[in-house]
Formats: structure tokens, C-alpha cells, sequence
């Protein structure tokens, strides 16, 4: 299990950012990740592994004025 903006989320094995951002359909053109308060880099979201018990943050970002 691993929480996921803090609520509960399944996890399997080999797991990476890009695939649980499919799986959820964050589909956001300007999305920021962080792993375990780890920012992650777009280009890493690929081969970015996330193992049972970490805590990811998917925030959205939106212009605004």
C-alpha cells in the first residue's frame, strides 16, 4: 500500500510514477510528482520506481491570476 496525495493506494511490484499516473488518469499538462518528498523529474517518471510504503504527492498546477 502507498498513500497517494494521503489516501490509501493499492501498489504492485515495479510500480513507477509514469504507470500510476496512467492507472489514476493524471492526464494534467503541468502535473508536479514527488516520491517520499523527493521531487521527480518528468523526463524520470518512467524508470522512477515507487515501493510499498511511500508517500507520493501528484499536485496539479493551474495558472490563475
Amino acid at each position: 500500500m502507498i498513500k497517494l496525495n494521503n489516501r490509501d493506494c493499492e501498489w504492485q511490484e515495479g510500480l513507477t510514477v509514469e504507470e500510476l499516473l496512467k492507472r489514476k488518469k493524471y492526464t494534467y499538462a503541468r502535473i508536479v510528482v514527488s516520491v517520499n518528498a523527493e521531487l521527480v523529474s518528468e523526463e524520470d517518471y518512467a524508470s522512477t520506481i515507487i515501493h510499498d510504503g511511500d508517500n507520493v504527492e501528484a499536485i496539479h498546477l493551474m495558472a490563475g491570476g
